[in-house]
This record gives structure tokens, C-alpha cells and sequence, in this order.
């Protein structure tokens, strides 16, 4: 069953409690999503880092309810 993009944002603020997170619904289908998430304490995290920040909020949900996620991650300017 597909994920909520609503979901998918909560998971990521509990997990990264100071981020701005936006949801993008890619093809309509629930399955295939983007998010762009800012957050102040990935400033001094990798891109890498930030990233699997971002998927360990999902709680290991990526390849399973949660098909594909286009992520693109920042720090505040």
C-alpha cells in the first residue's frame, strides 16, 4: 500500500524536528514521491550525512511502503 505524502512529512519532522519538509507526488500514484528538506542542524552534515538523516527518520520505509523518493536536502540561507 502507497505511503501519504502527509506521511511521509510527519515521519521526517519527528525525526529531523527542526526541518521544513515539502512533498511532491511525482507521477500521481502515490508511490513515487520528491522532498525537499531544510533543516538548520544539517549545516554541519555531508550531503551524504543529510541523506541518511532523511532516511533514517523513515524508519527503513524506503523500498518497501515507500517506493521511490527523489531527496534533496539544505541548510537554511
Amino acid at each position: 500500500m502507497p505511503m501519504a505524502a502527509a506521511d511521509i512529512e510527519a515521519l521526517i519532522k519527528a525525526g529531523i524536528p527542526d526541518a521544513d519538509v515539502s512533498i511532491t507526488d511525482l507521477a500521481g500514484d502515490g508511490d513515487h514521491y520528491a522532498a525537499h528538506v531544510v533543516a538548520e542542524s544539517f549545516r554541519p552534515m555531508s550531503r551524504i550525512a543529510r541523506q541518511r538523516a532523511v532516511y533514517a527518520a523513515l524508519g527503513g520505509r524506503m523500498g518497501g511502503e515507500l517506493h521511490a523518493l527523489q531527496l534533496t536536502t539544505a541548510v537554511p540561507s
